[in-house]
């Protein structure tokens, strides 16, 4: 009679502890639920008071910024049409795919080298590119801006383009030697038994599966190009030739600020890049996973 006594007490015991898991398991998922929200809103917030008061008719308070009574489009037609922003915009554009193509191809060389072969200071060499990376770039400006006025290109989309080539260049030789590194030799030397030359072997076979960090560097070194302004400003001093960041500037008076255009003009200029990031998303995440299998 007690050992029935004991089991019977026992079982709804169990049952509790199993019910409170579910209950538990809930509590958990609700918290990290709302701890994502808080911090996607925190992270959107910057983002929505810009659209909002580009979209509001008078961006002069922090009510009709956050909470438009109405949305016009007038900030942006100002931007485009009276503004000249979309010749900044074009020239935004060519600096930035100089930098991307000059950067991604100079430094997939510079990383196959330091990588693959075998030279005397080539631990120097890596060395030196790190340190560069670690100069403050207002350190640069005044070299920088006499290099290019001896050269001649002051004023040119290529100098400004070749100057943030060499700021993007030591970021991408670093990452960019993680992925040669990354390939196994055997790979290549069983293409050079199939009869392939080296540069065969190198667009058919390394190219491919150092794919992932050529995008990986390209992203880095567009959003370099496209949201630089010191230099830009420097170099520059025909507005014909300004890029995004330095078109920005003519919003901002002495005594007031055009925040409606400030705000649109912002809008319009962010576009772009997280268009340019969502084309090659799809390519950087898909070469990641297929990658070792490619060629």
């Amino acid at each position: 009679m007690t050992m029935t006594t004991t089991s019977t007490s026992a079982a709804p015991a169990g049952a509790v502890r199993r019910g409170r898991r579910p209950v538990r398991r809930i509590v958990r998922q609700a918290g990290k639920g709302a701890a994502v929200a808080v911090l996607l809103a925190f992270t959107l917030f910057p983002a929505y008071t810009m659209l909002s008061t580009a979209l509001a008719p008078r961006a002069t308070s922090g009510t009709d910024a956050l909470l438009p009574t109405e949305l016009t489009l007038r900030h942006f037609d100002n931007v485009l049409t009276r503004a000249g922003f979309l010749t900044y915009l074009g020239n935004s554009v060519v600096v930035a795919l100089i930098t991307v193509l000059g950067s991604s191809l100079l430094a997939l060389f510079a990383a196959v080298a330091v990588a693959r072969f075998r030279f005397r200071l080539r631990t120097t060499v890596l060395v030196l590119i790190l340190v560069v990376q670690m100069v403050p770039l207002e350190a640069l400006v005044i070299s920088l801006f006499l290099l290019a006025r001896d050269l001649q290109m002051l004023n040119s989309l290529l100098g400004l383009g070749v100057v943030y080539i060499a700021l993007s260049l030591p970021f991408a030789v670093w990452m960019l030697r993680g992925f040669v590194a990354a390939v196994p030799r055997e790979v290549e030397e069983a293409a050079y038994i199939d009869g392939a030359s080296w540069n065969r072997m190198f667009w058919s076979v390394l190219f491919p599966l150092v794919a992932p960090g050529l995008v990986a560097t390209g992203i880095f070194s567009f959003i370099t190009a496209w949201n630089e302004f010191v230099l830009a400003l420097t170099f520059m001093n025909s507005s014909d030739n300004y890029t995004v960041a330095v078109g920005l500037r003519q919003f901002f008076g002495q005594y007031t600020t055009d925040w409606g255009a400030v705000m649109a003009a912002s809008t319009i200029i962010t576009l772009p890049v997280m268009v340019f990031f969502l084309f090659v998303q799809r390519g950087l995440v898909s070469g990641l996973v297929a990658g070792a299998v490619k060629g």
